[in-house]
């Protein structure tokens, strides 16, 4: 615990994808077993060159500043997840974040930033050259962070 009576959060970056929700899944549970409180993240990958905008689909070809449209994205995944778990407090009372950057640092600032206890993410589990060739967020985090980082990789249901 710390000081203030509070447990650190576990703090788990999102893409919205199924790697994303198993990763939320396994923190949720973590979260509940320690404690600690959720902070879902997401990152919204600035290059620099990027112009910050998107072309939203369906709008007349209306172009939306990134962050806007991510953090209505962030809000459905979240709000998504709460429907389809109503039984996960953690999920239940997650807080969202939203940063602009290049994610592996973005993750490992927000960690700091909010004094997680750990890191949780997803991971598409590249093999062989793709991965050689592009490394992994997720892996880049592994190396660089402080604190502990579990990596979850989605097991796809079995068909019955």
């Amino acid at each position: 615990m710390t000081k203030k009576g509070k447990s650190k959060p576990i703090l788990v970056p999102v893409d919205f994808s199924t790697n994303s929700e198993s990763a939320l899944l396994c923190a949720a549970e973590l979260a509940y077993a320690l404690g600690s409180e959720l902070v879902v993240l997401h990152v919204v990958h600035d290059p620099g060159e990027a112009p910050g905008y998107y072309s939203v689909k369906g709008r007349n070809k209306q172009m939306r500043r990134m962050e806007d449209v991510a953090a209505e994205m962030l809000e459905e995944f979240i709000q998504t997840l709460r429907k389809k778990h109503p039984g996960q407090a953690a999920i239940q009372h997650a807080t969202t974040m939203l940063v602009v950057g290049l994610p592996v640092n973005r993750i490992l600032e927000s960690a700091e930033k909010t004094q997680a206890r750990m890191i949780i993410m997803g991971s598409q589990g590249r093999t062989g050259l793709a991965h050689a060739m592009l490394g992994s967020k997720s892996e880049q985090v592994v190396r660089l962070s402080s604190v502990p980082v579990l990596i979850v990789k989605y097991k796809k249901p079995e068909k019955s």
